[in-house]
């Protein structure tokens, strides 16, 4: 995904932030919901929303703090959350979401395990007036988005996520040596950025050596990545320098395959920056993570469904995209370490 012009992400960021401070002090303080100007509380009454979700699958540490923070969020901020597991199956959540488009929601959010796998039920969406924002991954590409029915994408930058973590590794090794990549599914659309980050930054590194004739696709997968990460190793006879895994989940399922063998001194880095990750920074099994804020994605993509809701929202007022920022996690600043280990916390659901 291109990178966005530094003043935009700034203007949508704070828009993103100030919204969500107004709804949540609103909501979370006095137990009220916000209402529109011009409007009666009256008029607008208590009724809860109903709100559909789905990401793209609770087997992953990611996915499933999606969920928590959707559902904290929700009770703030009186929505009724329904949840659909994508099972990591393009098919399975096609099906499921077939299946809930005739009812009534007054928005939904969804994270596609592939592009274009999810067209045809928001099409559908749209055509019963019902909004559909985009979580983390295009649903259709960016520019068919509202003829579709997507309102909104909200998204890290990808690109940039996996240029900080790479970067990071590439520097820690000196430039050079046997580096592996393991990527996630090759038809979702952060997973395509994160192998255009690493290759951005890669490029640079003319004596850096990518094995296994580039990007190494997943899935996902633990199992999947494991197998692939312990083949990598097995064929190699001097040690490999570093790698480089689209997930958290991928990069800690591989982690202990390197003790007791000629690439323990492997410099490793991933993606995610949640829990397993920032542990793994400070315990030294990982040298770095990227945070893709989970939390602030479901939390913002919720915020706006409920605003685009209550206050009858056109189309085109609401910005095509926002970028959710996140830092990069390594044991040199260990004061970004605590506060990543606080605001990722599920009790909180902030970042």
């Amino acid at each position: 995904m291109a990178d966005a012009p530094a003043s935009r992400r700034d203007f949508l960021h704070l828009a993103g932030v100030s919204s969500l401070a107004a709804a949540a002090g609103v909501a979370g303080c006095s137990g009220e919901i916000p209402q529109p100007a011009g409007s009666s509380a009256s008029a607008q009454g208590s009724r809860p929303l109903k709100a559909c979700f789905s990401n793209a699958g609770l087997q992953s540490t990611w996915c499933a703090l999606g969920k928590k923070t959707a559902e904290l969020w929700g009770q703030l901020l009186n929505i009724e959350v329904e949840w659909i597991d994508g099972e990591f199956d393009p098919e399975k959540q096609r099906n499921k979401i077939d299946a809930i488009v005739h009812r009534d929601w007054d928005f939904c959010c969804f994270q596609a395990v592939q592009i274009d796998s999810l067209a045809a039920p928001v099409k559908q969406l749209q055509e019963r007036g019902i909004p559909v924002i985009s979580m983390d991954t295009l649903l259709v590409a960016m520019d068919q988005m509202r003829d579709t029915g997507v309102w909104c994408e909200v998204t890290p930058d990808h690109v940039n996520m996996a240029e900080m973590s790479a970067g990071y590794m590439l520097k820690k090794i000196g430039g050079q040596g046997k580096v592996i990549h393991i990527g996630g599914l090759s038809a979702h659309s952060g997973a395509q950025g994160r192998k255009q980050g690493f290759e951005n930054v890669v490029a640079n590194y003319p004596d850096a050596e990518v094995l296994g004739g580039g990007v190494r696709w997943c899935d996902w997968k633990k199992e999947k990545a494991r197998n692939t990460f312990e083949s990598l190793l097995q064929q190699e006879t001097t040690p490999i320098a570093g790698a480089f895994f689209h997930s958290d989940d991928m990069a800690l399922a591989c982690v202990d395959a390197i003790q007791n063998t000629i690439h323990k001194d492997m410099v490793i880095s991933a993606v995610d920056g949640q829990r397993d990750g920032l542990d793994a920074v400070k315990d030294g099994r990982l040298a770095a993570t990227a945070v893709n804020p989970v939390c602030r994605i479901h939390r913002t993509a919720l915020v706006i469904g409920q605003f685009i809701a209550r206050n009858k929202e056109a189309m085109d007022t609401v910005p095509l995209e926002i970028i959710t920022p996140g830092p990069l996690v390594t044991r040199d600043d260990p004061n970004v370490l605590a506060a990543m280990y606080y605001l990722a916390d599920d009790t909180h659901c902030l970042v």
